[in-house]
């Protein structure tokens, strides 16, 4: 029985100072709104590597020690599976700048529930933020995603 498949890979992060987060303002394909940094995992780089060269690139930050909480995924129309693997950290160094993906800029827990978040950012922080779930998973011909732990 053959099992592998085909997978795209990225990763986002939270960058966090006591109850400051670090999110970024997107436009994408049409959606525009409030996200954590991330990006694509590159052939022959580690999970690790990738979330530290996405950060930098994103933002102008050094992360250091960022911790796995947990993921998002679904199956693309193709098949294919799209996995974005959740890590979060406070260690970091670097002056903040913005990018061509878009304006980078710290704001407090409070502040990022009235904004327009996109792409499931706040159910994410609610695995990023807590023990109580591992997961958020679109199956397939489902209207939303749900939180799995």
């Amino acid at each position: 029985m053959h099992r592998a498949k085909r997978i795209e890979l990225t990763n986002l992060c939270l960058i966090y100072d006591g109850d400051k987060i670090l999110v970024q303002e997107r436009e994408w394909r049409g959606e525009k709104g409030i996200i954590f940094p991330g990006g694509h995992v590159e052939d022959g780089e580690s999970m690790l590597a990738a979330v530290t060269r996405e950060m930098k690139e994103e933002t102008g930050l050094t992360i250091e020690h960022p911790i796995p909480c947990g993921f998002k995924d679904w199956f693309n129309d193709d098949g294919s599976r799209y996995l974005v693997l959740l890590y979060k950290t406070n260690q970091f160094s670097g002056e903040l700048r913005s990018s061509p993906e878009g304006r980078v800029f710290w704001t407090t827990r409070e502040q990022f529930e009235k904004m327009h978040a996109i792409w499931n950012m706040k159910e994410l922080l609610r695995i990023l933020d807590t023990d109580e779930y591992s997961e958020f998973f679109w199956e397939k011909g489902e209207e939303e995603g749900k939180l799995l732990g």
